[in-house]
């Protein structure tokens, strides 16, 4: 969640080079870089408005509240991130890390800007394996200090500040800080993730002390939260800068909790010190006309969104529309060839070569879609071989669900669609200061090669960044003017979420509405995980009978899409009614 050429249209982007296997320092692989520049169209004269959705109202009202004081999509992006990091902390915090898209109406550039966490410079491939050599359990290496990447969320905020705020850097922050001072009412998502964390893991300390009353249950929803050392945090970081919180008190106290049993990690003050946030060119490729642009890596979520939509690219999706079995089918089977292959190649480019040209390329993909049949299920699927991909060990990283998305349009028609996160359900369940730390690092493949010896692409390393499937996207219409702006929370099926919604839309002619509250169905995995409650029973035979074989759960009822489209009417949002978002105008 982090595209595709049709007939006529030049691939820009550079063939990738090899790196050798096993790579320890990062290598500058510019190849990989999409070396093409977006042809959006600056707006013109915008009429329209602005636009906020995100996943909670409390941090909707925030971002509005900085649109009308003349705030840019920028300025927006501060206020709804530190507001969600209150209000929503099982998901994003300043504690974690980001990708934000951002289009300029003015000059019709879209940037793409990486706040991705990084890998302490004490860390090693063995991170998550045991003393002997055995990949340690999923929530003890979530709850350890080992789990702690570099934040950089706020990093990235203030450099995408720097290039695109309209208002002074510390007024985006006082409406969560007066929010924390003052305190909100619990939300029932949050009192309920609360309650299912109990169900996965004991809550650490810092959970029980924050949300847990006397006799160790979830703060019921509607209870007035308050959190002074928040606001003090937000306070110190608005009027001193980013440097408030990558040194001095605030970096110490980090350090000193990420360095405290159990496991402690090795997350250091010169390692926070030292973190720069990135600014790279997007991922952009055109569908049926239309481009569309999204995150390369760290992130494999725009390739995945994009090969996804490159192998579907070879059918007629808009005959099929949303209750068609055979349309489903087919999102299925591509869903399954793109997975394969982005577990398989891709990683921090910086440190192993990642195929981007080769992956999306028209050539390939088509290749690809051959072996989809409309009559049945592919009984293996096995990674291809794109062009300028070195060979990769079967991957070995895990899923976890802790992540949010917001779209903004401000009154100028810039946009920022941007997902953020502190990993799983309140990251690291490590508090400092009023906020969690991530446990991004648990993002690594835990083996760091496969049964037959293969180096894993995503294996940990010093100041790597681990793969990501965040996917925030832009899209633009024929013309090169802006179309809609989407992405999602949901772990690696943020490519299945975001690809179903583009589908709907783009495909089926669905309102954004209509298109997040679609069935949501991930296969990554066989069986294939399913939203049983919103697809028909007549859907679900119709792809049995094509051999589709179901399992329910597996995070196919954990997305978190919002979307702003921009129609003749003007702009509609959508929000998904699997979470507590809304998307609302000033």
């Amino acid at each position: 969640m982090r595209q595709i050429l049709i007939s006529g249209l030049a691939l820009v982007l550079a063939a990738c080079a090899s790196a050798p296997a096993g790579l320890q320092g990062p290598t500058q692989n510019k190849a990989n870089q999409a070396a093409h520049t977006p042809e959006a169209k600056p707006a013109g004269v915008w009429q329209h408005g602005g636009m906020i959705a995100a996943a909670n109202p409390l941090a909707v009202e925030a971002g509005l509240e900085v649109l009308r004081a003349g705030g840019s999509a920028v300025d927006a992006a501060i206020a709804v991130q530190t507001a969600l990091g209150l209000v929503e902390p099982q998901s994003s915090g300043i504690g974690g890390g980001a990708f934000m898209l951002h289009y300029d109406a003015q000059t019709g550039d879209v940037t793409a800007y990486d706040g991705r966490e990084v890998a302490p410079a004490g860390a090693t491939d063995r991170l998550f394996l045991d003393e002997a050599g055995a990949p340690l359990p999923f929530w003890t290496a979530v709850k350890s200090g080992r789990s702690q990447g570099v934040p950089g969320a706020i990093a990235m905020l203030h450099l995408a500040w720097q290039e695109h705020g309209k208002l002074p850097w510390g007024r985006s922050f006082q409406p969560a800080i007066k929010l924390a001072s003052d305190g909100f009412k619990i939300s029932p998502r949050l009192n309920t993730v609360a309650t299912q964390l109990k169900r996965f893991t004991e809550p650490s300390p810092d959970v029980v002390a924050y949300l847990m009353d006397a006799s160790g249950n979830p703060l019921p929803a509607g209870t007035l939260l308050k959190n002074q050392p928040y606001a003090d945090t937000l306070n110190a970081i608005a009027t001193q800068g980013p440097k408030a919180f990558y040194e001095g008190p605030i970096a110490r106290d980090i350090v000193a909790r990420s360095g405290q049993a159990p496991m402690p990690g090795t997350l250091s003050l010169a390692d926070l010190k030292a973190y720069k946030p990135a600014k790279l060119e997007p991922i952009c490729r055109s569908y049926r006309e239309r481009k569309v642009c999204g995150m390369g890596p760290p992130s494999s979520g725009g390739i995945g969104v994009m090969a996804t939509l490159g192998i579907l690219e070879n059918f007629d999706m808009a005959a099929t529309g949303p209750q068609s079995a055979l349309g489903w089918h087919r999102f299925i089977e591509a869903q399954r060839l793109a997975y394969v292959d982005r577990d398989t190649y891709v990683a921090d480019d910086r440190y192993v070569a990642v195929p981007i040209a080769g992956l999306l390329d028209a050539t390939y993909l088509k290749s690809r879609a051959a072996l989809i049949s409309d009559t049945s299920t592919m009984a293996k699927v096995e990674p291809g071989e794109p062009p300028g991909a070195v060979k990769r060990g079967r991957d070995a990283t895990g899923n976890v669900f802790g992540t949010s998305h917001f779209v903004i349009v401000d009154n100028r028609g810039n946009v920022v669609s941007m997902t953020t996160t502190v990993e799983s359900l309140f990251g690291s369940q490590r508090m400092v200061r009023g906020f969690f730390l991530n446990n991004q690092l648990t993002d690594f493949s835990f083996a760091n090669v496969d049964a037959k010896g293969e180096p894993i692409a995503n294996a940990p390393a010093a100041g790597k960044k681990p793969r990501s499937s965040m996917a925030p996207t832009i899209v633009f219409d024929k013309d090169g003017h802006f179309e809609l702006a989407v992405g999602s929370p949901g772990g690696n099926a943020i490519i299945a979420y975001v690809t179903k919604a583009m589908i709907g839309m783009l495909d089926w002619n669905l309102s954004p509405q209509e298109a997040v509250a679609l069935p949501n169905i991930i296969a990554r995995t066989s069986p294939v995980a399913l939203d049983r409650s919103r697809a028909s029973p007549e859907l679900i035979q119709g792809l049995e009978a094509l051999g589709q074989k179901f399992r329910d759960g597996g995070g196919a009822e954990g997305s978190g899409l919002h979307v702003i489209r921009l129609t003749p009417q003007g702009l509609v949002g959508g929000a998904d009614p699997r979470r507590e978002g809304v998307a609302r105008q000033p």
